[in-house]
């Protein structure tokens, strides 16, 4: 058979020994108010990951991580605001912020059961055609402007359990219309990051591509990610149960490449809002039963006694919407794999997970553009454009992703070394 024209995502891996560090800062002054906790399941107390928090008439948002906590920052001008909370498959929660704590609060959300009306039902019986309706019909569902984005960025590199880099960044996308071939571009405004190199043996390994990791995986925008037009026959679709998110009833739909077809393509579910057939959520993997392919695809630059087998590579995205358009709200992307020295007594586990949230927005006008000198690359490499975790206060009134227990323990330990290099 012919070979695929698949166009995969961003060049995930470079391996290196060399690394380099330049310091960029930026603050704020602006007055806020501070609002932490856990979202959870009513019944269980389970925490709920990836809830989304949005602060009514406004663009202003946040997410829970993976604990279900959060933290979100709103403008003392924002007071009287309410907020509502929503997870996939609950029923939405809105609150009052004067009605919050400042720290510790915890927000239970009730399970929802949604069943399609027949009349809905009968509009989409065939999953294929839900799809297809659902990236024709983005141009009428999605935000049609041009919008400059406030967004927070995250990566990590795991060794086994422990974390060796942490890498931050707070910046400005500058996001072309959904109908408008035009890529994004995107500035960065201040970023701080650690790496123990240390315990990374004689190999570096880093991310190349940065926040661009995350943003190209918003499939409206950039479907010939996933879904082009020679690889859209290569899936079957089929329908899962159905759900809803915001109290609106949702289309599962899971897809999976064919049995015949040997290049690696991409598994998963899409969540596609049954009204507007807008596109909320989607989860996928690539298929990485051939470890070799896989590998090639995905690795830069290695030395050449090294062996790479990625083991699982998984992404996600989730859109919002607002005055029945709907925009990219938050992604990740998370790769699992192993390096063995070839000849030698050597292996080692290794994940790396990079994630993006949008917490504002505003529409721009159309002659305002990025500087070509202020455009970030699309080969970044974030932990050699940052440094720094000394500030308690670094991120000022930006929203950011709450750490996971693991990252604050690494971030804790960071100022404690610090704190010790400084009293020396």
């Amino acid at each position: 058979m012919k070979s695929l024209q698949i166009r995969y995502f961003f060049l995930l891996l470079l391996i290196v020994k060399s690394t380099s560090v330049l310091a960029q800062e930026e603050l704020i002054n602006e007055k806020f108010n501070q609002y932490s906790g856990t979202v959870v399941d009513f019944k269980t107390g389970n925490p709920l990951v990836f809830a989304s928090l949005i602060i009514n008439n406004s663009n202003i948002s946040s997410i829970t991580n993976t604990d279900g906590e959060f933290s979100l920052k709103v403008p003392e001008n924002l007071s009287d605001a309410s907020l509502t909370i929503n997870f996939l498959g609950y029923h939405k929660k809105v609150i009052l912020l004067k009605d919050l704590q400042k720290v510790k609060n915890k927000i239970m959300l009730h399970a929802s059961v949604v069943k399609l009306s027949e009349v809905v039902v009968s509009v989409s019986k065939d999953a294929k055609s839900l799809v297809r309706a659902t990236f024709k019909k983005k141009g009428e569902n999605c935000l049609n402007q041009q919008v400059k984005m406030t967004a927070f960025y995250r990566e990590t590199i795991k060794k086994k359990k422990r974390n060796v880099s942490l890498s931050e960044a707070i910046v400005n996308i500058y996001k072309q219309p959904y109908t408008n071939s035009k890529r994004d571009h995107i500035k960065l405004l201040k970023a701080r990051k650690s790496t123990d190199y240390t315990r990374l043996d004689t190999v570096a390994v880093k991310l190349q591509g940065g926040p661009f990791n995350a943003l190209y995986i918003d499939l409206m925008k950039y479907p010939q990610y996933l879904f082009t037009e020679d690889s859209f026959d290569l899936y079957n679709y089929t329908f899962d149960a159905s759900t809803s998110i915001d109290n609106r009833p949702v289309f599962v739909v899971n897809f999976k490449q064919l049995t015949y077809i040997e290049e690696p393509l991409y598994y998963g579910k899409l969540f596609i809002d049954a009204e507007s057939l807008a596109l909320k959520s989607a989860v996928f993997h690539l298929n990485v039963s051939n470890k070799k392919l896989a590998s090639e695809l995905f690795v830069k630059k290695k030395p050449k006694d090294i062996n790479v087998e990625p083991l699982s590579i998984a992404y996600r995205v989730d859109y919002l919407e607002r005055n029945s358009k709907w925009y990219y709200s938050y992604s990740n992307a998370q790769l699992t794999f192993k390096i063995d020295k070839k000849n030698k007594w050597f292996d080692a586990v290794f994940t790396l997970k990079s994630e993006m949230a949008v917490t504002d927005w505003s529409i721009i006008d159309k002659k305002e553009s990025l500087k070509f000198n202020e455009r970030m690359s699309p080969s970044i490499i974030i932990s050699d454009e940052a440094s720094g975790f000394s500030d308690p206060k670094f991120w000022g009134a930006y929203n950011v992703i709450e750490p996971e227990k693991s990252i604050e323990s690494a971030i804790k330990k960071i100022k404690r070394q610090l704190t010790k290099m400084n009293k020396n």
